[in-house]
């Protein structure tokens, strides 16, 4: 195992819990960031972008009501990196979470397989 996770997450979220149920399933030492008021930095950010081959929608919760009350869908492939760096490391809500940091690594979103491979553990 590689260093340890730290997970922003959010406590309402189920998939969320999925996700921190599997991490203790699995024994795989992480701690939990409350997304809503610690939302990942820029650097942590830029990492997640590098890994979803700079598709900057993929950090975004999508289907979050914060992401349609601003109208970010129609914005989104206009808008400068910088600028959705802006808003997502100041609103936890518009973040796709889980949002897990590892070292120089970083993915979001919870993918049981992905996960696996990510953390090198066995096939289910």
């Amino acid at each position: 195992m590689k260093d340890r996770l730290r997970v922003y997450a959010y406590s309402g979220c189920g998939t969320c819990r999925r996700a921190l149920k599997f991490l203790s399933a699995h024994a795989v030492p992480h701690e939990v960031v409350p997304i809503r008021e610690r939302p990942p930095a820029s650097a942590e950010l830029q990492r997640c972008l590098a890994a979803n081959g700079g598709e900057i929608r993929r950090l975004f919760n999508t289907s979050g009501q914060d992401y349609r009350r601003l109208g970010l869908s129609g914005q989104l492939s206009s808008m400068p990196v910088e600028e959705a760096f802006v808003l997502l490391a100041g609103n936890g809500n518009l973040v796709k979470r889980p949002f897990v940091v590892r070292g120089h690594e970083a993915w979001c979103g919870f993918d049981e397989a992905d996960w696996r491979r990510q953390l090198e553990l066995p096939e289910a």
